[in-house]
């Protein structure tokens, strides 16, 4: 008995004994390293937005507010309006968050609650995550040579029976607001898909089987159980989509029609901010330069807004 009190007692003395001054430098080290990358990523994002913002100046004082709601872009008078890009970019975006929502959320619990064999899982999510990995480009080819013809006929169907309501009140030409909806919505289905899956595969085992216990459905276990739990997660997804659906530019310039003209008409042709610089930009000269930039900063704007209002959805929800 005596040795056994001896032993545990030297092994109290190990474990109280002060850290070495190598592991204390190397935390500190650490702590500060981390720490100034993190500094460093704000910086860099701060430094965009005034870069951007400087060059924008003369268009800010040219035009003003009015830049916003004007609906007139014209290069040879210097006339510059953004309002139309400005609701394309909302409501293409709209568009691929309504229909990837729904969808996204739905596989990422079809995929992580077992309804499945391991092996028809494993295959089905690498096909998901794969979509990703398709360059842009290449969605705007298949937007321009499958998604477009096959959406002429249920276009003209909508104009023919719905035309009366504004969203369906011009006939449908080809390129178009709902065809970059949908291949937008394609494009970030991948993003909402697999965070909301690793959210929802990360919640302890123990919320299932509590739940469960309880005499709760399977269905009502993922309903009222898990989704809420993994809220934060999804709701993280759903905003890394929007992000890459309001800043999507080849895809998107490719099938939208890039008119600058303002029509409610889903089925018209439309432009987005993103669309706007990229085709612009390389020949742009004097004050449209500044409009560009001008553009670029609402952009940047509204991405931010939106990221803001998502970070307080989440901590509304996590009070409850």
């Amino acid at each position: 008995m005596s040795k056994l009190a001896e032993t545990m007692d030297m092994d109290e003395e190990r474990a109280i004994q002060p850290r070495q001054q190598q592991e204390r430098v190397m935390d500190s080290g650490f702590f500060w390293v981390t720490r100034i990358f993190a500094f460093a990523i704000a910086g860099i994002l701060v430094w965009m937005a005034i870069e951007v913002a400087i060059k924008a100046v003369p268009a800010i004082q040219a035009f003003g507010l009015n830049f916003l709601t004007s609906s007139s872009w014209n290069p040879v008078r210097d006339e510059y309006g953004v309002w139309p890009m400005i609701y394309g970019t909302l409501v293409s975006s709209a568009l691929g968050l309504m229909f990837a929502v729904p969808l996204g959320v739905g596989t990422a619990i079809f995929l992580s609650e077992d309804f499945l064999p391991k092996s028809v899982q494993t295959v089905l999510v690498f096909m998901v995550e794969l979509l990703a990995a398709i360059p842009s480009v290449v969605y705007g080819l298949w937007g321009i040579f499958v998604l477009i013809p096959f959406l002429q006929p249920i276009g003209v169907f909508l104009h023919n029976t719905l035309g009366f309501l504004p969203i369906f009140s011009t006939s449908p030409v080809g390129p178009g607001m709902l065809p970059a909806g949908i291949i937008l919505t394609i494009m970030i289905l991948p993003i909402i898909t697999a965070i909301s899956r690793d959210s929802l595969a990360s919640l302890p085992p123990e919320l299932r089987q509590a739940s469960l216990g309880l005499g709760a459905t399977r269905w009502e276990t993922i309903i009222r159980v898990l989704i809420p739990a993994a809220f934060s997660g999804i709701v993280g997804g759903i905003m890394l989509g929007l992000g890459r659906a309001m800043g999507e530019t080849m895809a998107v310039t490719m099938i939208i029609g890039n008119s600058n003209d303002m029509n409610f008409s889903l089925l018209a042709p439309a432009n987005t901010i993103s669309s706007l610089l990229a085709n612009q930009f390389a020949e742009a000269s004097g004050l449209q330069v500044s409009a560009l930039m001008y553009a670029g900063l609402v952009l940047f704007l509204l991405t931010l807004v939106v990221n803001i209002c998502a970070e307080l959805i989440v901590r509304k929800v996590k009070k409850f």
